[in-house]
């Protein structure tokens, strides 16, 4: 193998034009594709910035033509040579104007044959692609991710540097503390028994950087939460991460939706139209079942509860007696799309989501009706069932009977699927609202306590705070917003509690005595005692608008390193056993059921 002996590049592959012609260029990068013509070996050069072709003539230079025959996919060159006007145009490549005559070519490193194509196309599975990143990272596309995601990045802390924003950086060892999902814990060497979490977001600490006065923060920072995954869920992920002193939730709203407008704008050429429109939480349940609706297209619920309460359909009528709902959607023009087959795939979908099954009407000429239930219908309730769904001639009307919980999750989910099915979700479309005045509480299914919808320390909305010791926690409302894109959760903040009273009164409501409550948040609520400020704050999920701007439904496509579903990396294969001497230093002893 070469060295580079002095040699320097001077120019990126996927840079060159027709303004280059007569240059003298040296280029590296690796061999994507090579064609031996017998005089001309023609080789496709790649960086990070794209593609050239490059020719090695006899003619020209035995010695590079000799090093040229002998290359290989994948191995790392460099060429020095000059740039000619291509006899043949490739105008489907941005260097397709030009191509490169080698007057010399260092092998630089050779490589095996790749277990995996270097090509955007490849088909290969995901688990080989995790296990190969290093290769799957050197993909045009992966590469265009990772670049967007440090240009976004840049203009994040250029946009909140320019607002007074001031970058703090917060500890990743941390008091264990519920807040949610579950910790990542990191024993203590130096304190036998004891343990650090992984902080699930900066959340304490940047209300202390309040405290402390310095009135506005912001860290683009990893955070790690213990819960199971899915295609945008990652254990370890990054927020943008702000805090803002003296502010209501008007004031962060229209700080932060500017920034999201000024990277939309810079990155993809997007205009986002300002102020974004507000929906409350329970008008985006009621409408989407989703409290991050995916606004691109219609499929709106609609409540029949009162329609079929004494139906003959002994599921509707059972479902309302139980002061439970049913809502349906109008796929309005569609019903010729959907063979009973296809809707018993959208009943299979909806079960997923607790549904116990998904009724269904197409509605044909003259509004007749064909359905497996329309006979448990007088002619009145089916006539006000048609009007209340607005219903007309080839529209299919699909309904979930059951707790609102289910209806809305359920059918929440099929509005999307019956979108996918029908290629509603253009990705090159973006709509963009705030979702406000999410519950305080909700409550846990298993326990049936009331936990906090968001975190123990988000505000009640003002008319709501007198409520804190009523017995009806259901219907207390929080200053909490969400900013959604296109059916995702992009950030999400709250105005904080900033009176130590308060807060007491929030742990009551929780359920934690004031003893519990100072042995989990005793600095905070001490530190609350010494003048702190009106404050409130977002965060946003990095990774997940990165995927947005991208164009990718898979979070894993904008992430250098991540894990699969099993929260394992394929390619190191962590997590991995600890040897015996590590863990007896931690003083750990682990006691591993036998699961054979």
């Amino acid at each position: 193998m070469e060295t580079l002996n002095g040699l320097k590049r001077t120019h990126y592959c996927g840079d060159l034009r027709e303004s280059n012609i007569n240059e003298e260029v040296v280029l590296m990068g690796w061999v994507q594709k090579k064609r031996n013509l017998g005089g001309l070996v023609f080789v496709d050069l790649r960086d990070r910035s794209g593609l050239c072709q490059i020719i090695f003539d006899t003619d020209v230079n035995a010695e590079a033509f000799a090093k040229a025959e002998k290359l290989g996919s994948e191995y790392v060159v460099a060429v020095k040579g000059k740039v000619a006007e291509r006899s043949s145009k490739n105008p489907n490549m941005p260097t397709g104007d030009i191509e490169v005559f080698a007057t010399e070519l260092k092998i630089l490193n050779k490589s095996e044959t790749p277990p995996i194509y270097i090509k955007d196309d490849d088909n290969v599975s995901e688990e080989l692609r995790l296990k190969y990143r290093y290769l799957d990272l050197r993909k045009p596309s992966m590469q265009k991710n990772l670049m967007l995601r440090s240009r976004v990045a840049g203009i994040v802390r250029n946009y909140l540097t320019e607002n007074n924003f001031c970058e703090i950086e917060t500890p990743f060892l941390i008091k264990p503390t519920p807040e949610g999902a579950r910790d990542y814990l990191v024993p203590s060497r130096v304190n036998e028994g004891k343990f650090y979490a992984l902080p699930q977001s900066p959340q304490l600490f940047k209300q202390l950087l309040m405290v402390s006065g310095m009135d506005r923060y912001f860290q683009i920072v990893k955070c790690f939460r213990d819960e199971d995954l899915r295609a945008d869920r990652q254990p370890e992920f990054t927020q943008i991460d702000c805090e803002m002193s003296f502010v209501e939730e008007e004031d962060v709203r229209a700080i932060m939706e500017k920034m999201i407008q000024r990277i939309f704008k810079e990155v993809l050429n997007v205009e986002v139209t300002l102020p974004l429109p507000v929906m409350p939480y329970s008008e985006a349940m009621e409408r989407y079942g989703s409290d991050k609706p995916d606004t691109r297209f219609g499929y709106e619920l609609t409540n029949i509860s009162d329609i079929v309460a004494n139906c003959g359909f002994g599921v509707f009528a059972n479902a309302t007696k139980k002061g439970m709902s049913v809502r349906g959607i109008n796929v309005e023009g569609k019903a010729e799309e959907f063979t009973k087959k296809q809707i018993g795939k959208l009943e299979d979908h909806a079960k997923t989501y607790k549904a116990k099954g998904l009724a269904w009407m197409k509605v044909g000429a003259n509004r007749e009706v064909t359905s497996p239930i329309a006979k448990f219908f007088t002619e009145e309730e089916m006539t006000a069932i048609l009007d209340r769904m607005n219903a007309k001639e080839g529209d299919l009307l699909l309904f979930v009977a059951d707790k609102d919980s289910v209806v809305f999750d359920a059918l929440g989910q099929v509005r999307l699927e019956v979108a996918r099915r029908l290629g509603l979700l253009n990705n090159n479309e973006y709509k963009m609202l705030w979702v406000t005045e999410f519950p305080l509480f909700e409550e846990d299914e298993e326990t049936g306590r009331f936990i906090a919808k968001h975190h123990p320390f988000t505000s009640p909305i003002d008319e709501d705070l007198d409520k804190l010791e009523s017995k009806d926690k259901a219907s207390l409302r929080a200053k909490a917003y969400d900013i959604v894109i296109n059916g995702y959760e992009v950030g999400g903040g709250s105005v904080r509690i900033f009176n130590s009273d308060v807060q007491k009164r929030m742990f009551s409501a929780l359920g934690l005595s004031d003893e519990e409550a100072y042995e989990k948040f005793g600095f905070l609520l001490d530190a609350f005692k010494y003048g702190t400020p009106p404050h409130a704050g977002i965060a946003f999920g990095l990774d997940r608008l990165i995927m947005i701007l991208a164009g990718t439904t898979n979070i894993k496509d904008v992430i250098a390193f991540p894990k699969n579903q099993s929260a394992v990396c394929p390619m190191t294969n962590a997590p991995a056993v600890a040897d015996e001497d590590q863990l007896k230093e931690l003083s750990i002893k682990l006691d591993l059921e036998d699961k054979e």
